[in-house]
């Protein structure tokens, strides 16, 4: 399995006598992203599916509107780290252009050097209402398979991942990285690459649901998304104003609905 390697270590503790020992570790590396030769970003992830995760950063961060767009994708590996190069569409680059224009010159704090909340979120449509679609049975049974389904985590518990089930409840879909927004972008770019539609299944993710794990899961059309862990005040509002079912803290078979419980059809469900 690639996204780990191996390191001695020393296993020591309180009443019990130190030894040595080989352990797993999760990769954690820079990962430089350009778009028809334009530096853009440099994410730290685990160098695992990075085409997926190519597609997926360049589809919820707005760079690209589809598949096509994305026209030539190059990996290449350096001694600082990999360079990921893609070609993507003239009208694609020229709005990428225009907004880097929009932030150059600026040095306040704030987020990632924007001014604005308007600037800090994208302008997404909300969702299609989708009253009582989703089963609290199959939520709970996706959350217990995502968990049995974190082969580099169980290996090396560094990684967080992100999954897509089907109606049923069964994951059918997982992607691990040492970043919850790479896991996801992960999952997103393996879907949009295989032209698979995400808006009816259920999204479970290994974190905590901040505002950019729901805009992202929003952009792609997953209409529930479910966190091992909280949400915040501004998740949920946007959960709310996007029709995105939010749930958190999920495990040992319950979950707390904090946007749109109307979607849950079976709220005294059976797991």
């Amino acid at each position: 399995m690639a996204g780990h390697s191996r390191h001695q270590v020393l296993r020591a503790g309180r009443h019990t006598a130190s030894y040595a020992e080989r352990d797993e570790l999760a990769q954690e590396i820079p990962v430089a992203l350009e778009y028809n030769g334009i530096s853009h970003a440099v994410l730290l992830a685990t160098p695992v599916d990075l085409e997926d995760l190519a597609y997926g950063f360049s589809f919820t961060e707005g760079i690209i509107r589809s598949a096509a767009d994305l026209h030539d994708l190059d990996i290449m590996e350096t001694p600082k780290g990999m360079v990921i190069q893609a070609t993507i569409a003239s009208a694609c680059l020229n709005a990428l252009k225009l907004r880097r224009r929009s932030l150059a010159g600026r040095t306040g704090c704030g987020l990632c050097g924007l001014e604005s909340l308007d600037e800090v979120r994208r302008a997404l449509p909300a969702l299609a209402a989708r009253p009582a679609c989703h089963d609290a049975g199959a939520i709970a049974r996706a959350v217990e398979q995502l968990r049995a389904s974190q082969a580099l985590h169980l290996l090396t518990g560094a990684t967080h991942a992100a999954g897509w089930a089907d109606s049923a409840g069964d994951i059918l879909h997982v992607r691990e990285d040492v970043g919850r927004h790479n896991a996801l972008d992960k999952l997103i770019g393996h879907m949009l690459r295989r032209s698979l539609d995400a808006t009816s299944g259920i999204t479970v993710i290994s974190s905590r649901a901040s505002f950019e794990m729901v805009q992202k899961a929003a952009s792609a059309g997953m209409s529930a998304l479910v966190a091992v862990s909280a949400p915040t005040t501004y998740a949920v509002a946007m959960a709310d104003e996007l029709n995105v079912l939010l749930a958190g803290f999920a495990r040992d078979n319950q979950f707390t609905v904090y946007s749109h419980p109307e979607y849950l059809g079976n709220k005294g469900g059976q797991p």
